[in-house]
């Protein structure tokens, strides 16, 4: 029996049904990692509502958000890629945007070339699809941040969302911008690549307004998981999902988590670099914690040994959403638990390097053991089976 196919509108629809959400944290090219659990997560849904190579997670998850890599991977998900689809290009991305130049250094000069992203992405999501595209088949959520006014900007394709359409009067809506550009805007980390520039308004009389954006992995959400609960949640974002753990699924994937022993000892990166990437592991923290004290989780960590796991210590008494969380840390000693066969010291202080498409390869393998070690059918409940048809 075949399983309800959805397109956007109905994915976003507040209409009672049990909802998923899909969040892709950022990390550079750690992010293949973040595919390899994706392969074991298309696999385990295909064979529970008994599809095969035509499933896709876009008919599965009702919203898919993403940061950075994170972006890149979720958008292409939404398009309705399989993970395979994506894994390739995702490589030949990965490998040609981030290749070292001499022409390139400096303290004042980005590493990586941003004309060479913005081209690669064209190819992959097309130069003219837009984010309000019907090309898209779920909900989408690009987390990036606006330079200019220090402020977060997730950028989403909710039709009935405030600025999803212009207003007539030269402001340009949400949904006309390329998705290629709204991608690039998650992907623009500070160092690597240059800001992006969106037009946000036009005008016959006066020049447009323009915006600076970059990774939203500098706003709270380099991990977008509480951004897209709230998305889903709050009014003022115009979908209205019900919350509750029989009513909201949210799946969050991590990229690694980078050992930090070698972020404390690598000289190439300067020390305001080191505190921002500081903060935003405690902002990565601080969501975890927050996101396992309102949900019930089988994948709930111990978040230290003073408050625990927060299995049994739910904020107003009952769970808002199920949640699952799966990453891995790239230390040695769980590298050597997860893959034995890497013993190699400088490989694996490498790994939590952002930009070394040398390690593309054994970053994906580490995914595809912890998609295998961690990922189980049972952490899906069965409310959010699709419906059969």
């Amino acid at each position: 029996m075949a399983y309800l196919i959805q397109n956007r509108d109905q994915h976003l629809a507040a209409d009672g049904r049990p909802k998923r959400i899909l969040t892709l944290d950022g990390g550079g090219l750690r992010g293949i990692l973040t595919v390899g659990i994706l392969e074991r997560i298309e696999r385990l849904l295909a064979e529970r509502h008994g599809a095969g190579d035509q499933f896709r997670l876009a008919h599965y998850f009702d919203l898919i958000a993403g940061t950075s890599t994170g972006a890149i991977i979720a958008a292409g998900l939404a398009q309705g890629m399989r993970v395979s689809e994506v894994l390739a290009k995702y490589n030949e991305l990965g490998r040609k945007v981030f290749e070292k130049s001499l022409f390139r250094q400096g303290f004042f000069r980005a590493k990586y070339d941003a004309d060479k992203l913005s081209a690669e992405l064209r190819k992959v999501y097309g130069p003219k699809t837009t984010l309000g595209s019907d090309s898209l088949l779920t909900g989408l959520v690009v987390v990036t941040k606006r330079l200019d006014t220090g402020s977060p900007w997730p950028l989403m394709n909710n039709p009935r969302g405030r600025y999803f359409a212009g207003d007539g009067k030269g402001r340009i809506g949400n949904g006309e911008f390329p998705l290629w550009q709204v991608v690039r805007a998650s992907t623009a980390a500070p160092a690597y690549f240059d800001p992006e520039t969106l037009t946000i308004a036009e005008a016959k009389d006066r020049p447009g307004q323009t915006g600076q954006f970059v990774d939203g992995g500098v706003s709270p959400y380099n991990n977008p998981a509480l951004q897209a609960l709230m998305v889903a949640t709050m009014d003022g974002y115009r979908v209205g999902w019900p919350t509750g753990a029989d009513k909201l699924l949210l799946v969050s994937l991590g990229t690694g988590s980078p050992d930090p022993k070698v972020a404390a000892t690598d000289i190439t990166v300067g020390h305001a670099l080191k505190s921002v990437l500081a903060l935003m592991n405690d902002v990565a923290s601080m969501q975890q914690i927050m996101l396992q004290w309102m949900s019930t989780s089988p994948t709930a960590r111990v978040i230290d040994r003073e408050i625990g796991d927060l299995r049994h210590d739910l904020i107003g008494g009952s769970p808002v959403l199920s949640y699952l969380r799966y990453d891995t840390p790239l230390t040695a000693d769980a590298i050597k638990a997860l893959a034995p066969e890497i013993t190699d010291p400088k490989v694996i202080g490498s790994l939590s390097e952002m930009d070394a498409p040398d390690n593309l390869e054994v970053l994906h393998r580490l995914g595809q053991l912890c998609g295998e070690r961690d990922v189980k059918a049972q952490d899906f409940p069965s409310v959010f089976d699709l419906p059969r048809v």
